[in-house]
């Protein structure tokens, strides 16, 4: 009983580092890369389609994204899209190709960035604390109902924290990597 509240937790825990590395993903750090543009969506035959299920996303060079649509009537709809998704990004388009060149960072932009990536490790770090808060509590729950003696309890307890304290600092870890990531000029 009290490793299955465990492994829930650690599950969730696991959860919320994936969904900070996706908004880790998606703050540019002045290198182009095709998962800058998995949140665009395109209005595609009346419903919103993510843009990769409409076009190839491919880097041409270090600073420059190409976007090349299924269908050329598209490529309006895809322009008007990438404007819409405050990247800071003004496509070109040339033929049947969208170039997507990627704007250097300012030191104020990249200041900017650190303080929303922060913000977004920092939301990682409370939920990982109210998983742990909710694991404690079951633990709690089940002293109370006698189904665990005290000590199992406060190993159960110890074991959560363990859990806790091993997620954080890898949140820590990713935050340092991205903060390096963006001051690297």
């Amino acid at each position: 009983m009290i490793e299955e509240i465990k492994d829930d937790a650690e599950e969730r825990m696991a959860k919320s580092l994936v969904s900070l590395g996706e908004a880790l993903k998606r703050v540019r750090t002045g290198r182009a890369h095709p998962s800058l543009l998995d949140n665009v969506t395109v209005s595609y035959y009346g419903s919103d389609t993510p843009l990769s299920q409409v076009a190839n996303i491919s880097v041409e060079d270090g600073r420059t994204l190409v976007v090349t649509p299924w269908e050329k009537p598209m490529i309006p709809d895809i322009e008007k899209a990438i404007m819409k998704s405050n990247l800071g990004l003004n496509p070109s388009t040339t033929g049947d190709l969208i170039r997507l060149p990627m704007p250097a960072l300012t030191e104020e932009t990249r200041k900017d960035l650190i303080k929303m990536v922060r913000a977004d490790a920092e939301n990682g770090r409370v939920a990982v604390r109210n998983i742990r808060r909710d694991a404690n509590s079951d633990l709690k729950e089940l002293l109370k109902e006698k189904e665990i003696s005290e000590d199992e309890e406060s190993r159960g307890l110890d074991g959560i924290q363990k859990s806790t304290d091993k997620f954080v600092s890898e949140i820590e870890e990713r935050l340092k990597t991205k903060e390096e990531d963006l001051m690297r000029v």
